[in-house]
């Protein structure tokens, strides 16, 4: 028979546990847009460029429109800003993203919020309550790649954080995001 695991040595395995699935999807998702940004044909580059930064602006709002499945715009952004001038990708597709990011808000504000109540729902809402701490919050979960941006999205609408201040927080973090994901691409261009 085995011996029951001490208490501190469970709670370290169950913590350990709960990384474990948004880890591999996490992983999953870096590898994904690694194999697209591999596997964009020359001609699809040629024929999004050719829609300039209005097309960086339309795909990076339809992929952040897409509230439950992710959708792979990354390669094509890095692939858009080696085509086109770095600094006007970036701000198309951060005011594209902003946009798209909209559609959780408006979902939110609807008050059909379906997020499951955990810590960081918790602690999201006690940010989005205050006015100075909301912006500071929706621009800080904004900026880097993450999928729980989601919840935020929804709260902010749900608990009436004013429109021009999400739009102005999620543009200003989405710029740093896509001025990261432009520059890989620049970079990537000179390997």
């Amino acid at each position: 028979m085995s011996e029951p695991i001490p208490s501190s040595e469970a709670s370290a395995r169950q913590r350990w546990k709960r990384w474990i699935r948004p880890g591999l999807a996490g992983a999953a998702v870096v590898f994904l847009n690694i194999l697209a940004y591999i596997l964009i044909p020359v001609d699809v580059l040629q024929r999004a460029g050719a829609f300039g930064y209005v097309g960086a602006f339309i795909t990076a709002a339809i992929a952040n429109a897409s509230v439950v499945v992710p959708v792979p715009y990354y390669p094509v952004i890095a692939r858009l800003a080696q085509a086109l001038d770095v600094w006007g990708v970036v701000l198309a597709a951060a005011a594209g993203s902003a946009l798209g990011e909209s559609v959780a808000f408006f979902v939110g504000r609807m008050g059909r919020a379906a997020a499951e109540e955990t810590r960081f729902y918790r602690w999201v809402r006690r940010q989005l309550q205050q006015p100075w701490r909301a912006a500071l919050a929706l621009f800080i979960l904004s900026a880097p790649p993450n999928p729980a941006f989601d919840v935020a999205g929804l709260l902010a609408g749900a608990l009436g954080v004013p429109l021009w201040m999400f739009l102005s927080a999620v543009f200003l973090g989405r710029m740093i995001r896509m001025a990261l994901v432009a520059l890989v691409g620049v970079g990537l261009a000179e390997v």
